[in-house]
């Protein structure tokens, strides 16, 4: 469980840090300025009413959701599928009733099986509507989420459209076989395989499946060959080309020359003599190309396959029997909602996509006179996705504003009246002085304190004039037209932290590994002014476990707003599109381990069941993984415990009652708990 390490092209509106200050003031509105703040949600001194299509519009529900997600005219966002819809926190509520604690990964089903349909469904109408003869043949990448409920349903749902797998290793293949029941149901076998993993296709061959074993690299064919005549099995072979395209996005690294994976020119010519050699040309039935992961560009998408079109018809020449094109991934999530070429969106829809593949093959193979072959797409991203979404709850804030100011008087040092002089003579055109001055006394205070000349109290004064005045000064940032550079970054300097019930490490890896974003927004309260502006950290004790990147309306931003939170009330916030990767690739950092996990079904009338349950690891699951005995700590605990009764420092009673604790401990779950 190891994770890997680690613009838009429109301006977004400037965040206003708003504060709960003494002096009293409301939000601001925001005006055009750099990407890296927020778009302000109101007005400071014009309260506006608030509504819940102001939230749809700030969150972007309706931008990046896919219709799946809204918000109820309650304020509570909704999962919508079979023209209904389930209020999220009705869901959470019944989680929390059987004892399933935040944080739960939610998966929704019909949400899954809506993907593989609309995928399914797009295709056949490019197909029919261009006159493309042949059909298509979806297959679902075991490896971007491996769990087991997730690929169950994608092979009993998929079963109707004939939807199988694309598996990478030996472990991947014994679940598609033992998975799968249809004779005829598709296996792409990926990646690097040694005889084991040649046999096992072989096998599954012989049982009735399609099973295709693509190759990557030319050190493979000697042990398909070899194993093919020991076991009188004749094997079904595909190829990976390198195409010389290369897509843009954020993982483009996988397409082009430079890609892992793929043979060159002169490997596939040599291929094709071997085959020829072994009399096996007639086995090669699949051509593979991998245009890349999350292609942005559906321009991209159409120049590739032209090329890839080209080494199909050339080896229909040389004789071999191709009936399949494998277009691999790329299909993207439009993670942002922005409809562009970022790196995390898109600029096509889904209809679009499936329609310039279709069209681009049907022109190109009807002028090289070729037979239409099935066109197979490993769309894995855009099938899992958006069912999955990561919910927690806020179990702590830190706001960096002025509190308990005491008022003047006329014992205060020269040092607080300063500052006091300097928030009361703030103007637009004296703020960068101020700005300095300001600085100057604080650390004309700190000094003071380390040198004993000024006391906790009074340096405690001076650090809250000098957050009022920081306060003051980006308030009037909003009326400048032109920002000192000293104060770009001044919002967000004062932005509220936000400590979220997670572990950004074992959740959400490709956050803090990749900068990936994933849009954020509260479940509830969306009929509510959110007030505040933060950033959230995780419970981990790392500086790195933290979100401060959000999907903005136009731009990325380095702050999501959200409502104040209330006492003796749990405020939750979800993470959206979770499903592909993040599940898998989850670290242990702190020993924080996998979360509960919920899914259920929408039905037509509005109601839902859980189908599913998942407690997450309790303490003593996650320290056997890094190779602890929970029954040993247990003895060597009670030993200690039994010392401090021998050297009189607990009773026999109060060593009963450590033990305990321990030993329920090691039972628990990993994240913060609230008492009941």
């Amino acid at each position: 469980m190891n994770a890997a390490k680690k613009s838009a092209d429109k301006s977004a509106e400037k965040t206003a840090s708003p504060r709960a200050a003494a002096k009293g003031k409301t939000a601001k509105a925001g005006k055009k300025a750099k990407p890296t703040q927020a778009k302000s949600a109101s007005s400071r001194g014009h309260a506006q009413e608030w509504s819940t299509r102001k939230s749809l519009e700030l969150y972007g529900f309706e931008r990046w959701g896919n219709d799946y997600f809204s918000v109820s005219k309650n304020g509570n966002v909704t999962a919508k599928t079979l023209n209904a819809s389930v209020e999220l926190i009705d869901i959470v509520n019944g989680m929390l009733e059987r004892d399933m604690q935040m944080p739960v990964l939610l998966r929704i089903e019909n949400i899954l099986d809506a993907q593989i349909k609309r995928l399914n469904m797009a295709f056949r109408h490019a197909i029919e509507s261009h006159g493309y003869k042949g059909e298509y043949r979806g297959v679902y990448p075991i490896k971007v989420n491996q769990q087991s409920q997730v690929v169950e349903e994608i092979a009993d749902f998929g079963k109707r459209y004939k939807h199988g797998f694309e598996v990478g290793s030996k472990p991947e293949i014994i679940v598609a076989l033992s998975t799968m029941d249809e004779p005829g149901s598709l296996i792409i076998c990926n990646g690097y395989k040694d005889k084991e993993f040649i046999e096992l296709g072989l096998s599954a061959i012989k049982l009735g499946f399609t099973c295709v074993f693509v190759v990557e690299t030319p050190s493979e064919i000697p042990y398909i060959i070899e194993c093919s005549r020991r076991t009188g099995i004749e094997p079904i072979i595909g190829v990976r080309v390198k195409t010389t395209a290369s897509v843009g996005g954020h993982w483009n690294s996988t397409s082009g020359d430079r890609s892992v994976f793929g043979l060159t020119t002169s490997q596939l010519v040599e291929l094709v003599d071997t085959l020829k050699a072994e009399n096996m040309l007639h086995c090669l039935q699949l051509l593979h190309c991998h245009l890349g992961s999350q292609i942005p560009d559906i321009k991209d998408i159409r120049s590739g396959i032209t090329e890839v079109c080209r080494y199909y018809a050339d080896l229909v020449t040389e004789g071999a029997a191709l009936k399949y094109i494998d277009l691999g991934g790329g299909l993207a999530v439009d993670y942002t909602g922005w409809g562009s070429t970022y790196g995390q969106s898109r600029n096509y829809s889904l209809s679009e996509y499936c329609d310039d593949i279709v069209d681009t093959l049907k022109q190109t193979f009807d002028e090289y006179g070729v037979t239409h072959p099935t066109i197979i797409t490993e769309s894995g991203r855009a099938t899992i996705a958006y069912s999955s979404i990561l919910i927690f709850n806020v179990v702590d804030t830190t706001t960096f504003e002025a509190s308990n100011l005491p008022e003047p008087h006329k014992d205060e040092l020269p040092l607080i009246t300063s500052m006091r002089d300097i928030y009361g003579n703030l103007s637009e055109a004296r703020v960068q002085e101020c700005y300095n001055d300001a600085h100057y006394w604080r650390n004309e205070a700190r000094e003071l304190f380390r040198r004993g000349q000024l006391d906790l109290r009074a340096r405690s004064v001076a650090e809250n004039l000098f957050l009022d005045i920081l306060h003051k000064i980006a308030d009037l940032t909003e009326k400048m037209g032109r920002i000192p550079s000293d104060l770009e970054g001044l919002k967000l300097s004062l932005a509220d932290i936000y400590y979220g019930n997670f572990s950004l490490f074992q959740s959400l890896p490709d956050t803090w590994a990749i900068d990936q974003l994933f849009p954020i927004a509260p479940i509830h309260r969306l009929n509510e002014e959110p007030t505040r502006r933060a950033v959230i950290a995780d419970i981990t004790c790392d500086s790195d476990g933290k979100i401060d990147r959000f999907v903005g309306e136009e731009e990325v931003v380095k702050v999501l707003p959200l409502h104040e939170m209330r006492n003796n009330e749990e405020y939750y916030l979800g993470v959206f599109l979770v499903g592909a990767y993040q599940e898998t690739l989850g670290d242990l950092h702190n020993l924080f381990g996998d979360t509960n996990v919920v899914s259920v079904r929408i039905n037509r009338d509005g109601g839902y069941d859980f189908v599913k349950e998942i407690q997450g690891d309790t303490i003593s699951d996650v320290l056997s993984y890094v190779e602890y005995y929970p029954k040993e700590m247990q003895e060597k605990h009670r030993n200690t415990a039994e010392r401090a009764v021998r050297e009189g420092r607990i009773t026999a009673r109060e060593r009963q009652w450590i033990i305990k604790l321990f030993n329920e401990s090691l039972n628990g779950y990993t994240y913060f708990e609230k008492e009941d």
